[in-house]
């Protein structure tokens, strides 16, 4: 894959946008932009552990999420310009903290900056490097990672290109979220942790359970149950759905699941053998778990 920012196709919105001149539909341009870097005890156990997960956030997206609940980075681009060799010092500083791993969210959009640094720097480095998605990227962008990305966590959103179109302005999530996740699980086909139990490389798919959408959850782990052998991959089954940003437009999603949509959806997850994995409680549907956005860690 050829990276020409002049003529941006790294994600499945195909726009073609100069981005030396203006905004990609994802908001970036051509400089690579964060609005956090820090220590982040909130993703799954293995991959926060008793450290933290060195966590980067990426500004910009190519989903337009209504409900995103870091739509401060996703839809309004917050966040500093940093040359690629300050990422490479951030990604050192992390470490120096304590990171078990080097957590890249919704990066992909960057990746002709970031790619570079990465190759350099990994030898050195010896973390595992994560790849945290919406799940909403093309395979050719993917395969650009072959070898990079340690470990791949995509969001697996909707099913329904109906819905995806609706709250995220994709009628095509669907179908692009399976080739993805099928992509990534080539690249990284089984797992593996240390002896404290940290995932150094894996799949883990991330499924948020949302108001009314039951039977759409239901439908997303058949099909991971239909597509992978269910010892090779993690599935973290989550509850901390929280009203955000534009969720008002929408009635049906204007509040937290109940506990009888998380129940029933968590009981046909264990009646498909999905075993493997995290199920969040209940009360996690909490604004706490968001991170503040204040450009911590970014600037020197």
């Amino acid at each position: 894959m050829k990276f020409d920012l002049t003529h941006c196709t790294f994600c499945p919105r195909q726009c073609g946008i100069d981005r030396t001149r203006q905004a990609g539909a994802c908001g970036a341009k051509d400089t690579l932009r964060l609005a956090r870097a820090a220590l982040h005890e909130w993703e799954e156990p293995c991959l926060s552990g008793s450290r933290g997960s060195g966590t980067i956030f990426f500004s910009g997206c190519a989903l337009r999420c209504c409900f995103c609940q870091n739509a401060p980075l996703s839809h309004e681009f917050y966040g500093a310009d940093i040359t690629p060799d300050r990422f490479g010092e951030i990604c050192f500083e992390l470490k120096e903290q304590g990171a078990h791993n080097i957590n890249l969210v919704s990066a992909s959009h960057f990746i002709s900056l970031i790619k570079p640094v990465l190759q350099k720097i990994k030898p050195e480095l010896g973390l595992p490097i994560v790849f945290n998605t919406g799940g909403y990227e093309t395979v050719e962008t993917l395969r650009e990672l072959d070898g990079i990305v340690d470990i791949y966590l995509p969001d697996f959103k909707f099913m329904d290109g109906s819905l995806s179109g609706k709250y995220c302005k994709a009628p095509d999530y669907p179908q692009v979220v399976k080739k993805a996740i099928l992509e990534m699980y080539r690249q990284v086909p089984s797992p593996m942790l240390n002896e404290h139990g940290i995932m150094q490389k894996g799949l883990i798919i991330r499924h948020m359970v949302m108001p009314n959408a039951m039977h759409d959850s239901m439908a997303i782990l058949d099909w991971i149950a239909e597509n992978f052998d269910l010892g090779t991959i993690f599935v973290s089954l989550m509850s901390q759905y929280t009203p955000c940003y534009h969720s008002h437009l929408y009635p049906e999603i204007n509040r937290r699941i109940s506990t009888y949509e998380y129940q029933k959806v968590y009981e046909h997850l264990l009646s498909l053998g999905i075993k493997q994995g995290y199920a969040q409680e209940k009360s996690s549907a909490k604004e706490e778990y968001i991170p503040p956005f204040d450009l911590t860690g970014v600037r020197k």
